[in-house]
């Protein structure tokens, strides 16, 4: 890399010796192998304001791709925006213009001092001296450990983020005009520069760069070896906080499992009826009436096991989750008045909040379009979920029907045809449900980016249980057939199962190595912005929503259903085991490298969790009672059918009443978290009278 400091530089993409700097009409001779070229005209790494972010290195952080029409003039001043201080109304960043100074690409890095600065604003928490985690100050910056090494002190991800923590920040101090545009574009006062130059067609992409050595070694650590455990420090280092902490879930729930699963298998080898019930499950197969007396006993246990273990599962997480926030350094993070989400509009105005001009959308119009717009698409939806469903009780009484009068082996196989197609008519609908909440939800024009993520996951929270649970609710509660219910289940673990492997990994894997990868094959000799642009042919990593469903779907079979099939845990295990591994490969060899804020916790998806494990109490409860052997247990022993319905009430609220007593009893966070959090928070606030006192002595 160049030093970063003078107007032109020898490259941005590996390290040099050379420091000398080139003036901005001169052009260099040779050229770096493998680097962005120093042997076009045109300026190199813009300069650095700090003496102390002087570098013999810099390091490649993110691509922006401009539109093809872009002119050179608009590009050199996009390239002074990014790299003027801040104080100026710039960025604070580096940027190089790539080998081309009038391409349509522009590397950015970021400076040490800008690192930090952003670092206190994000909250993050740093290694202190005395080894302990602190909620980093700039002024206290001499205490922290590995400061002279912003890429340990910082990980890849973080850095990343604050680029674009930066980027995303630019603001019009006045009005002006951007050079090579239209009189049209220009910028207004206080308007957000980079959501109106991707408006405007001048920023077509901004990307995160892969380091391919960093790469190398997290893929063989993480799935391409034998080995158990995750490499979640690496992976929150080179991805993230917000996708460790789903990996972590991911892990954390799949050994979780371990525990149901033994139990499913002890109670299908042993009891009688849950062998019977359980080869059943199975079109056309015969056994003999045998084990009745202990079904009551085994299915007592698997549900009263099921609803006790979704609660610990819950509260052991979530004294992991805190552990792992304060070692990733994000326990203390600020909250931010936030800027208004790229795809927010409306008429120009003064925010009574920040007294800035920018876009306001009355409240009132919002909720209108929610109840008129929202509500009646989403009514439409669950609406076409009930005709599913009644053309899946349709086409079970055929085909039983058809088994009745034919008996062959044919008709046999024709059972289960009724639940195959009724799970591809669900996952279908489900894709094109989150299209339409997608579409929906821009139209609502939420102005913050959390409200939006807000409501887009709560319209597919509620089709996700409407679509995926009604069905078996309804089987369960209302046609009251338990043997249904089981065979419904048997086929959803192993049909949806199947379908996910394939769609969201033989598939892409397939289209990967055949058709894209021959395309992005690198030689060592290439240039190193041609190396940069292949990263751009990836597609953009649609992030974890799918993936959170999925895990929120599986957790659903098992807390609220398990008792009807045993089974469920082992077949979830499996499952489960292959997709860590096939969700490792796909982050790091299907997509593009993710912008990753630095998050606490997995957020709302904790919550939807915690309500299913909630609901679990009521499933259980009640699937019990449609045991017909108990209810003619409980009729022998003389209880009326109100009796036992006041008993089933009971003894759901006597174990909604355990489960809140062990939720209390089991600390969110271990005790030195809370500790350790108490102190950062002390501590902060000391800092921040410190530099009151300091900014009134001056």
């Amino acid at each position: 890399m160049s030093k970063a400091g003078g107007d032109e530089g020898r490259g941005a993409g590996g390290s040099s010796s050379e420091k000398a700097q080139q003036p901005e009409d001169e052009t260099p001779e040779g050229k770096v192998p493998g680097k962005l070229s120093a042997a076009t005209t045109g300026p190199g790494w813009t300069k650095v304001g700090c003496p102390c972010c002087m570098s013999e290195r810099v390091e490649p952080l993110v691509l922006v791709k401009l539109g093809e029409k872009v002119r050179p003039e608009t590009k050199r001043w996009l390239i002074r925006l990014i790299g003027s201080s801040q104080k100026d109304g710039g960025a604070g960043l580096l940027a190089h213009p790539g080998e081309d100074a009038a391409g349509d690409i522009i590397v950015v890095s970021a400076p040490r001092c800008t690192l930090l600065r952003a670092t206190e604003e994000l909250g993050l928490c740093k290694r202190y001296d005395s080894g302990d985690m602190e909620a980093f100050s700039y002024n206290d910056r001499h205490n922290f450990k590995d400061l002279d090494n912003m890429e340990v002190f910082l990980t890849l991800a973080e850095r990343h983020y604050i680029v674009k923590y930066e980027l995303d920040g630019l603001r019009a101090q006045r009005d002006l005009r951007v050079p090579g545009l239209m009189d049209s574009c220009t910028l207004q006062n206080r308007d957000n520069i980079w959501q109106k130059l991707g408006s405007a067609g001048v920023i077509i992409d901004t990307f995160p760069l892969h380091n391919p050595e960093q790469l190398k070694d997290l893929s063989q650590a993480w799935y391409t070896g034998n080995q158990l455990v995750q490499p979640l420090d690496s992976v929150n280092a080179y991805f993230g906080s917000s996708v460790a902490f789903y990996f972590s879930f991911l892990d954390f729930y799949t050994w979780s499992l371990l525990p149901p699963a033994i139990l499913g298998l002890t109670i299908t080898y042993f009891s009688g009826e849950v062998q019977k019930e359980t080869v059943e499950s199975v079109p056309g197969s015969q056994v003999a009436d045998e084990g009745e007396d202990s079904e009551p006993s085994s299915h007592m246990i698997q549900a009263v096991f099921s609803m006790l273990w979704s609660t610990v599962f819950m509260e052991m997480w979530k004294r992991r989750s805190s552990s792992l926030s304060y070692r990733w350094g994000t326990l203390h993070l600020a909250e931010r008045f936030a800027e208004p989400r790229p795809g927010f509009h409306g008429d120009l105005g003064v925010n009574p909040v920040t007294g800035r001009v920018e876009p306001l959308f009355p409240e009132w119009q919002r909720d209108l379009r929610i109840a008129l717009v929202s509500l009646p698409v989403v009514g439409l939806f669950l609406g076409l979920v009930v005709l599913g469903m009644l053309c899946f009780y349709w086409a079970e009484a055929q085909v039983q029907q058809l088994n009745s009068d034919w008996d062959s082996m044919l008709s046999q196989t024709l059972l289960y045809v009724p639940s195959v197609l009724h799970i591809l008519y669900t996952n279908m609908l489900g894709s094109a449900y989150k299209k339409a909440a997608q579409k929906l939800t821009e139209y609502e024009n939420h102005r913050e980016e959390s409200s939006f993520q807000k409501h887009l996951t709560s319209k597919v929270l509620v089709f996700t249980f409407f679509n995926y649970f009604a069905v078996l609710f309804h089987i369960a509660f209302f046609k009251q057939d338990v043997p249904l219910l089981r065979k419904r289940l048997a086929s959803l673990l192993i049909v949806t199962q199947l379908l996910n492997q394939v769609t969201e990994v033989v598939i892409p894997f397939l289209v990967d190595r055949f058709i894209s990868a021959p395309h992005r094959a690198d030689n060592e000799d290439d240039p190193q912005e041609d190396k940069f642009r292949k990263q751009s042919t990836l597609p953009v990593f649609p992030g974890l929503f799918a993936e959170y469903i999925e895990l929120l779907v599986q957790f659903g079979y098992l807390s609220l259903f398990s008792c009807v099939y045993p089974l469920t845990a082992v077949l979830l295990l499996i499952n489960n085991l292959t997709e860590i591994r096939s969700d490792a490969y796909k982050i790091c060899k299907l997509f593009r490298k993710p912008f990753s804020p630095p998050v606490a916790c997995m957020g709302v998806w904790q919550v939807a969790f915690e309500v299913l494990s909630f609901v679990s109490v009521v499933s259980n409860c009640w699937l019990l009672l449609l045991s017909p052997r108990l209810q003619q247990l409980l009729q022998e022993g003389g209880l009326s059918t109100t009796n036992i319905l006041l008993l089933a009430v009971l003894v759901e609220h006597l174990l909604i009443l355990v489960k809140l007593v062990m939720s209390v009893l089991i600390p969110d966070e271990p005790d030195w978290i809370r500790r350790k959090r108490e102190h950062i928070e002390f501590t902060s606030m000391e800092a921040l009278k410190q530099q009151k006192l300091q900014s009134e002595e001056r």
